[in-house]
């Protein structure tokens, strides 16, 4: 693209905060959603439980792109908690699609986010975006998460769901609270470490978010996963390797389901997922192998 405005929901996230980082050093004008009054010129004020966003601060924007979501990870899964992963993604999606499609020259894309939990537990079977969604929370938040950007589809902007992995990253997510654990030698297998996890280095899902945005032939469901899923016992030895520690401690799944809850089935499941349809589109990976994402981490 060239020099173009961008806004951005979920800006102080992992991901969002790497990606306005990415967008700006390359010159593009990005404006930031916030849940608050706008203190700036490049903050527009949304509300996302209200359904309010101040769609003048998106004029004249060509592409939007959507991260924000109460983290799935952050809390044990009760009721209300779940009701706010559910809530924080569909409705604040409905609320930005729709105010995208109200505007009267819409930006060119909407970038919205999703998560591989589509699939739900696919065991050792490889998916791509041709698999149908899985049973259980996840993927019934999943389907109605992009179910919620409908109005953008129906104004006729070209729509993209970003269903991510497991992002390698030393600042977040679930990697986000592997790394110290591994680093002072309390690592160690989940589970039977049989579950594959479709990982994805930080360096290479915002390339592939920039790429979303560059290429006008993607729409739909895009998994941003690495060409190489392994299983937790393989990242539990590439973390040993690369951090020269030992990785002697296993955490049993009844262990797993005390702590987590309903949330440990997550971890436990197994989630085999191809990023097909970037790979057809001639997106190349940096770090494709799980040691290589581990050391790009820690640079």
């Amino acid at each position: 693209m060239p020099h173009s405005r961008i806004a951005v929901t979920g800006s102080t996230g992992l991901i969002g905060a790497a990606l306005v980082r990415s967008l700006r050093s390359d010159g593009h004008e990005v404006v930031r959603l916030v849940r608050r009054p706008a203190r700036s010129g490049d903050e527009v004020e949304w509300d996302p439980q209200r359904g309010y966003v101040d769609v003048a601060g998106l004029v004249g924007c060509d592409a939007v792109v959507h991260l924000a979501g109460a983290g799935v990870g952050d809390h044990r899964w009760t009721e209300a908690y779940k009701r706010e992963i559910r809530d924080s993604r569909v409705l604040g999606t409905a609320a930005i699609a729709e105010a995208v499609a109200s505007l009267d020259v819409p930006p060119n894309v909407l970038l919205s986010g999703s998560a591989i939990g589509f699939y739900g537990d696919t065991g050792d079977r490889s998916v791509d975006e041709g698999a149908p969604p899985g049973d259980g929370f996840l993927p019934s938040v999943c389907v109605e998460w992009e179910e919620a950007t409908a109005a953008a589809e129906e104004a006729g902007v070209r729509t993209v769901h970003a269903r991510t992995g497991l992002v390698v990253a030393l600042e977040g997510g679930a990697w986000g609270r592997l790394f110290p654990l591994f680093r002072a030698g309390l690592g160690g297998r989940l589970g039977n470490g049989r579950q594959y996890w479709s990982f994805i280095a930080l360096h290479d899902h915002i390339a592939a978010l920039r790429h979303a945005l560059d290429t006008p032939e993607l729409s739909g469901p895009v998994n941003l996963t690495g060409p190489a899923p392994v299983t937790n016992g393989e990242v539990t030895a590439a973390m040993g390797r690369v951090l020269r520690r030992p990785t002697l401690f296993t955490a049993p799944a009844p262990v797993l389901r005390i702590a987590l809850g309903d949330f440990s089935e997550d971890v436990l499941g197994s989630q085999r997922v191809l990023p097909g349809r970037l790979l057809d589109s001639g997106f190349a990976f940096a770090f494709p192998g799980i040691d290589a994402a581990i050391r790009a981490a820690l640079r």
